[in-house]
């Protein structure tokens, strides 16, 4: 399978956020794309009022998304907001395409580094997978990296391919817990794992939001055996890989943490 991630970095404009969506997922369907990946945030980026830009999955915004999929003829996933309750959205990825249509609301919300993401947005409920040509998927975004049972839950209900899109808080050391954190995930779950972050808003002439995690870049395509296979740096980028499916069973065959993880533990 070829999967394109598309590192970009958003603006505060969804309809401007959307026209880069259509360019970049034309250029990944060129390049051979069954899978095209955007980050936490795609429809409008961290530090600006979330409220205002939210529209619900059946809105303008999302059935955009829906033809831009329909058009290239791929999955494509791309991070937006919804309307949440009491006030608050929900941190959404739109899940389409290729006769899917589903979406993954975040489970756990950034509430550290002195920044509290359940002020403005409702946490998810539900776990998600999905397939792609017999091929299951998992969804997590960006914070629940930091939860490895999430990833291993996901391949307990069949996930092969883990899909983390986010938008990374930048400050010291930030960059390598990133790396750590995905490559660890996917030694837990004997997945691949495609982290697809916001690009460094620095790389193209914008300063950081102070108070809000507005990217890092460094998206990678990690192996079920932790090895980093491909990868970007701050800039704002399309990174197109090719899976081979067989790794996975090769990973589980020699590294069998699924099965040999003990469950039955009070």
């Amino acid at each position: 399978m070829r999967i394109a991630l598309s590192q970009l970095a958003s603006g505060v404009r969804p309809a401007e956020n959307l026209r880069l969506v259509a360019e970049q997922t034309g250029l990944a369907a060129a390049r051979g794309a069954d899978l095209v990946v955007f980050p936490e945030a795609t429809m409008a980026r961290f530090g600006v009022p979330l409220a205002p830009v939210a529209e619900p999955l059946d809105g303008p915004w999302a059935n955009a998304v829906r033809e831009i999929a329909e058009r290239a003829g791929v999955l494509l996933v791309a991070g937006m907001f919804t309307p949440g309750d009491q006030g608050r959205v929900r941190n959404t990825l739109l899940i389409t395409g290729r006769g899917v249509d589903t979406h993954y609301d975040k489970l756990h919300l950034f509430d550290a580094f002195d920044f509290a993401e359940s002020t403005t947005v409702a946490p998810g409920d539900r776990l998600v997978t999905a397939s792609l040509d017999g091929l299951t998927l998992g969804f997590a975004t960006c914070y629940d990296v930091r939860f490895p049972e999430l990833f291993q839950r996901l391949a307990g209900r069949g996930a092969r391919v883990m899909v983390l899109p986010a938008s990374w808080g930048a400050g010291q050391g930030k960059a390598e817990q990133w790396e750590v954190l995905v490559r660890a995930r996917a030694l837990d779950s004997t997945s691949w794992v495609l982290a697809v972050g916001q690009a460094d808003p620095a790389s193209v002439g914008e300063p950081p939001a102070t108070s809000a995690p507005t990217g890092i870049g460094h998206s990678m395509v990690v192996s079920p055996l932790g090895e980093v296979v491909a990868r970007l740096d701050g800039a704002p980028g399309l990174l197109v890989a090719d899976l081979d499916e067989a790794a996975t069973d090769a990973a589980r065959a020699v590294l069998p943490v699924l099965r040999n993880r003990r469950t039955d533990l009070g």
